[in-house]
């Protein structure tokens, strides 16, 4: 039976790795996903024949009870997985990696009380955690549970941020050096409870303040830096489980966690890349926080333009590049937009998508939601691939987005985003945002391009903009 459940967890193993690799082009990225789950559907039913199941006083027990919480947590997976808007997507997949991280640290837990159950019947009285589990399971449960811990807490408040239940955060006074301290607290209970025995008082608090800090390096984060913290915590979680496996001996759980968190740190760094900032400088800059935002106003006034304009400016251009955020999501505009598109491309007009790294709510958002509607991939490009291009750009046309085409990131230096390398919209012949009202962005930095010379403001619901701009083409 060991032989069966070993070999099952290689081939699960190998079916992930299979998945992931599909998963990084678009065209292939639905199969991977179902290879994935299929191989997840595997390690699950294998888990059955475990012998510390099957074989225990309380199988019927053990098995009921693992039944009824995959019926639970499949049942609303797949409920809510169904009834999901793309926009509330970046919120759940942050719930999700919460979710995963807070398994791994419940995982953890358990087998810290176990160990420490096991310490109060030495009859010597000098038997630690460490001895009942073994130094090297010791460490790695105990690292699993602080960045599982945190991974849970910290994600939380990432999706209240996404969903707009918290707002712009108000930091503390020395909310670093706090979040410094309490790090270094928390460490120290986590060695404590390396050595210590039966009492459960350091568990309690250690985990007590593994939340706490979770919470608390999460909040100074700012709005522009959500995808990158998303990205992050899903790194983090997979190397949890990877250590929880270790912990149980179970070789699918280490395995998909080590290639989860390898795949997210390698992502993280690549955002961070995008971004041209560092991962700790996102933790600790604040950008979008009610200390990182400037304050200066931008001289002029925004010029408008009505969609009648727009469509003839448009359907006249040589060439259009579409630069799509999270604006568009929120009106579900994309479907409009790829219509609009297609009426361009019948009157000989060139179009391209521009999509910048950390456009949107996560990784991939804006591909996503184009992949929805229909927009061929070849039609994509990504920021070092089209910017280039804006130079010989009739119009460029700006939903919803806001900060990665703000050009302060490229010329003042007092700016949250300066150095982040942005799609250079502002060099097209003519530049029109859609946009529903005059504020900034969402991570709260005006932005000069709504400002400038070439730009022309086009406001209202993205979706209803849309469909005006294609009546507008149509007419012609």
């Amino acid at each position: 039976m060991e032989t069966i459940i070993q070999a099952s967890y290689f081939i699960v193993a190998a079916i992930f790795i299979i998945g992931l690799k599909q998963m990084s082009s678009p065209v292939t990225a639905r199969r991977g996903i179902l290879w994935a789950g299929a191989a997840m559907v595997i390690a699950t039913l294998v888990t059955f024949m475990a012998p510390e199941i099957i074989d225990s006083d309380q199988a019927a027990t053990n098995v009921g009870l693992i039944i009824l919480a995959i019926g639970i947590g499949g049942g609303y997976a797949w409920w809510s997985g169904k009834r999901v808007a793309m926009t509330d997507m970046p919120q759940m997949i942050a719930m999700y990696n919460g979710m995963g991280g807070g398994a791994a640290a419940t995982i953890a837990a358990v087998e810290l009380l176990k160990a420490s159950t096991e310490t109060s019947h030495d009859p010597s009285g000098t038997m630690t955690i460490a001895d009942a589990l073994g130094p090297d399971v010791a460490i790695l449960g105990i690292l699993g549970a602080i960045i599982g811990t945190i991974s849970f807490s910290g994600s939380i408040i990432a999706w209240a941020k996404l969903d707009g239940r918290l707002h712009r955060s108000k930091l503390l006074p020395g909310q670093h050096f706090i979040n410094a301290i309490l790090a270094i607290v928390t460490v120290g209970f986590a060695v404590s409870i390396y050595f210590s025995g039966s009492d459960l008082t350091p568990i309690i608090i250690f985990f007590g303040l593994a939340l706490v800090l979770g919470i608390f390096i999460t909040v100074p984060v700012g709005g522009a830096d959500m995808p990158v913290i998303i990205s992050l915590f899903n790194a983090l979680t997979g190397l949890a489980v990877g250590f929880e496996g270790y912990v149980l001996g179970n070789a699918a759980m280490i395995i998909a966690g080590i290639v989860v968190g390898s795949a997210g740190s390698l992502l993280t760094h690549l955002m961070a890349v995008a971004m041209n900032r560092s991962v700790a400088n996102v933790f600790f800059a604040g950008v979008g926080t009610d200390s990182g935002v400037t304050s200066e106003g931008i001289q002029g006034e925004m010029k408008e333009i009505q969609a009648q304009d727009a469509g003839i400016l448009m359907a006249f251009a040589s060439q259009v590049v579409i630069i799509p955020g999270y604006g568009m999501a929120v009106a579900q505009a994309q479907h409009k937009i790829w219509e609009l598109t297609q009426l361009l491309n019948d009157k000989g007009v060139a179009v391209k998508f521009a999509i910048h790294s950390v456009a949107g709510r996560m990784p991939g958002h804006m591909n996503v939601l184009l992949a929805e509607a229909g927009v061929p991939y070849d039609m994509i490009y990504d920021m070092e691939d089209i910017n280039a291009d804006f130079k010989n750009t009739t119009v460029a046309l700006v939903i919803g987005a806001n900060d990665v085409v703000n050009p302060s990131a490229k010329t003042d230096t007092s700016s949250p985003l300066y150095g982040m390398p942005i799609l250079d919209a502002i060099d097209s012949d003519n530049v029109i945002v859609i946009k529903r009202g005059r504020g900034a962005g969402f991570s709260g930095v005006e932005n000069p391009l709504f400002f400038a010379d070439n730009t022309k403001m086009l406001f209202g619901d993205g979706q209803k903009a849309a469909s005006e701009l294609i009546q507008a083409v149509k007419e012609l």
